[in-house]
């Protein structure tokens, strides 16, 4: 998961955040990834007006 915002910064909960998105899919935490990114001040997530998420999931059927 990607998640863009100027605040607040996503570092110090990545962590629980990986660990919390594990447990609702029923996946081991280290199948998860959560960064973050700016939009360098443009459109409503540079104006702090709120928050982008995107995720991508990755199914492998046997």
């Amino acid at each position: 998961m990607t998640l863009i915002c100027e605040r607040p910064k996503v570092g110090p909960h990545a962590t629980a955040m990986r660990a919390r998105l594990a447990e609702i899919m029923g996946i081991a935490a280290d199948r998860v990834s959560v960064k973050a990114t700016t939009s360098e001040r443009l459109g409503f997530t540079g104006r702090e007006e709120g928050i982008a998420a995107l995720a991508t999931a990755t199914l492998v059927t046997p």
